[in-house]
């Protein structure tokens, strides 16, 4: 999964358990038996034609058993890593048997669960319902539409879900295109219907659609591919060019190279490219659902900003789908999803994202360690680090997802395990790159953690111990010490000996980071969280730093600042502002306003601009650069 995170802030899926890992995950009713079989699958035909206009309509029939029936909406989605199922965007629910219509009611306590009483001689149900697209999430617009198989379906209570078989069909709307992994049976005019498959692989399998679409092959060895289908908005915003292309071309053969193998057969890169829809990653073992701003291709700054976003979720392919913690990996769709591991899920990852966007020259190789240098200072100054480990963050990732409001670097938020996991990885692999005198680096860990080379989408899960023992193959270390310093116990600061041990040290300076200036660009921010201590979007306060010159003050979030020193707020302003109290030492008067009162508030700060970088250390070797370089053959 990927949301934006701020620098100021073959065939058939197989469950692959190990036995003492598999008794331990709760399993569905052992008396209940999937009428949904391959011989007799459940059907779905999604008219899709409205999308543009906000909504569908969903169409199944269910096979069933005379008797009390129950049929379920997924609620745990993988990859989501929550109980995020859209169940206020299902409406006009409609049961019935042989054409007659049947009563159904929703459980009083799981509200996922809807039951019915299957009348005699009836071999299937037909459910009929409506899906809101927009309602909160924005996943369609007049011309293009992201479909979520699990958000349009509903299937059998107490079952497995990689046995229960789903054929499915989508209506599109007339002239739209569309990607996905599913393989396509048949397509009569905007009529599509799809090979059956598991209801484990369809949920994994989302497809995008729209008016205005481009197909572009990365990557191809004559028998498997990697296709990015892009989506838009406007058609100018496919323009895309062939120096963006190529780069992205150098994905998979970059991928391979970093883990040594390969555990899909087409992959598909699916990216919406619209303002309406926010910005979003989810990962699946065979494509990847990808939503950006409009002009996310065709913009350099937002490809240094996210130039991320395919590349961390293609990379979860790998690591989070194949390789997945055996307590995040769940039979159905019901059962509540353990998300403590996800500082190796969800932080390696981030580091591994990251790096493929480097060594693919998405971004610069050279630019890293501005980048470093930024996410570092961003954990760094993170007060809730005081008190909240980053195990709680894994462990609370199903709420934290969704946590909202004020003063969030007090509580911490889900996107520090992503942040600080980056720092994390690169200082395991620092210390492996150091131990064994560079013959070895996290490159080699990959390539025994992603082993074997070749496979269709299956899942092989892990533990801590795992991942630990891995490790020591790698390279004897004492690991399990070393994770319960970073991440079970409360750190003061975060992973940082990576940064001399790469050859670099931190250091502050007037001069703005790249990548921070970026980003104040693209997001209207105006950053002062290593100055003042506070952020500011579109005029008003964002977060302030707790214990900063703007905390003592008594700057709060919500305050829109109206005034600097007598002048009307602007960037360019508070800039000047700050300079001149660097030299006279008065205090920098804020006149701000929240709830209809106006005030000014003094904050003493004369320390002028600061920002992050990483400068040489004179006789250390660069590790960095050959972390970042490419790795393969183009």
């Amino acid at each position: 999964m990927k949301r934006f995170l701020t620098l100021s802030s073959l065939g058939i899926a197989a469950l692959g358990l190990g036995a003492a890992q598999a008794a331990i995950i709760p399993e569905p009713n052992a008396h209940a038996v999937s009428y949904a079989t391959q011989s007799n699958p459940e059907t779905l035909v999604l008219d899709a034609s409205t999308a543009g206009r906000g909504f569908m309509t969903s169409t199944m029939q269910i096979p069933v058993r005379p008797g009390p029936f129950t049929f379920v909406y997924p609620q745990w989605i993988p990859g989501e890593h929550g109980p995020t199922g859209p169940l206020a965007d299902i409406s006009q629910i409609k049961v019935s048997a042989n054409g007659e219509p049947l009563t159904w009611r929703r459980d009083k306590v799981d509200m996922y669960a809807f039951h019915v009483e299957v009348p005699q001689g009836v071999s299937s149900i037909q459910v009929k319902f409506t899906v809101l697209m927009n309602s909160p999430d924005v996943m369609s617009t007049p011309n293009l539409a992201v479909v979520n198989w699990n958000r349009v379906l509903f299937y059998q209570n107490d079952t497995n879900s990689h046995d229960v078989y789903f054929k499915a069909s989508i209506i599109l709307p007339a002239g739209w295109d569309y990607g996905t992994a599913l393989t396509s049976a048949n397509k009569s005019g905007d009529r599509v219907d799809f090979n059956e498959v598991p209801l484990n692989m369809l949920v994994d399998s989302p497809l995008d659609c729209g008016r205005y679409f481009k197909r572009v092959e990365l990557w191809s060895n004559g028998q498997s591919k990697q296709v990015l289908d892009m989506f838009a908005d406007a058609p100018q915003d496919l323009d895309v060019s062939k120096k963006v292309l190529d780069e992205y071309k150098r994905m998979t053969p970059e991928a391979l190279a970093l883990y040594g193998s390969r555990h899909w057969h087409d992959y598909h890169s699916l990216l919406t490219l619209s303002n309406k829809i926010g910005f979003e990653g989810i990962e699946h073992h065979q494509s990847s659902d990808d939503r950006a701003p409009a002009t996310f291709m065709t913009d350099p700054q937002w490809q240094l900003v996210a130039g991320d976003l395919l590349t961390h979720e293609f990379s979860h392919s790998w690591n989070g789908k194949y390789r997945r913690p055996w307590d995040l990996t769940t039979l159905n769709f019901q059962i509540p999803q353990r998300t403590d591991l996800l500082w190796v899920y969800e932080g390696m990852n981030q580091y591994l994202g990251d790096l493929l966007s480097f060594r693919t020259g998405i971004r610069k190789p050279s630019e890293y360690p501005q980048y470093l240098a930024a996410i570092y200072s961003q954990m760094a100054s993170e007060p809730g680090r005081r008190t909240e480990p980053l195990i709680d963050l894994t462990t609370a990732a199903p709420y934290l997802y969704e946590a909202h409001g004020e003063y969030s670097s007090i509580r911490r938020t889900a996107g520090d395990f992503y942040t600080e996991g980056e720092l994390l990885w690169l200082d395991v692999d620092t210390i492996i790159r150091e131990k064994t005198h560079g013959r070895k680096s996290l490159d080699t860990f990959l390539h025994l953690y992603s082993a074997p080379a070749l496979t269709g989408p299956i899942t092989k899960t892990y533990t801590r111990a795992d991942i630990e023992h891995l490790l020591n193959e790698v390279v004897p270390y004492d690991w399990h010490a070393f994770f319960q310093r970073h991440v079970y116990e409360v750190s003061k600061l975060p992973p940082t000996k990576e940064l001399e041990r790469a050859g670099w040290r931190l250091v502050y300076t007037a001069k703005p980071n790249k990548f921070m200036q970026a980003e104040e660009a693209k997001f209207h921010m105006d950053s002062q969280w290593l100055s003042y201590g506070f952020t500011i979007r579109n005029g008003a306060v964002g977060d302030v730093r707790e214990g900063s010159p703007a905390w003592t003050a008594g700057l709060s979030p919500g305050m829109k600042v109206e005034g600097v020193d007598g002048q009307s707020y602007s960037p360019a302003v508070l800039k000047y502002v700050m300079k001149q109290a660097q030299k006279s030492k008065q205090p920098t008067k804020f006149l701000v306003s929240k709830d209809g009162w106006f005030h000014t508030i003094e904050v003493s700060y004369f320390g002028g601009p600061r920002y992050p970088h990483l400068e040489r250390i004179k006789g250390k070797p660069d590790l960095l650069a050959k972390i970042m370089a490419p790795h393969a053959k183009h």
